[in-house]
């Protein structure tokens, strides 16, 4: 199967926002949407990328 952005961004997405909603049961909503997302994001970005060139440097 051919990856392309959007089959593999959604599977990532998908996990960073059920975590960041199953975090709401342990922490106010206010921290995690203003100080824990945005650093998910941040860190799920940097090794979306640092993954995929190094996919793309095992492929050839």
């Amino acid at each position: 199967m051919e990856y392309d952005f959007t089959r593999s961004v959604a599977p990532l997405v998908a996990i960073v926002a059920v975590a960041a909603v199953a975090l709401t049961s342990v922490m106010t909503a206010s921290t995690v949407f203003m100080m824990v997302l945005p650093s998910m994001i941040v860190f799920s970005v940097v090794a979306f990328f640092l993954g995929m060139k190094h996919g793309e440097f095992r492929a050839t």
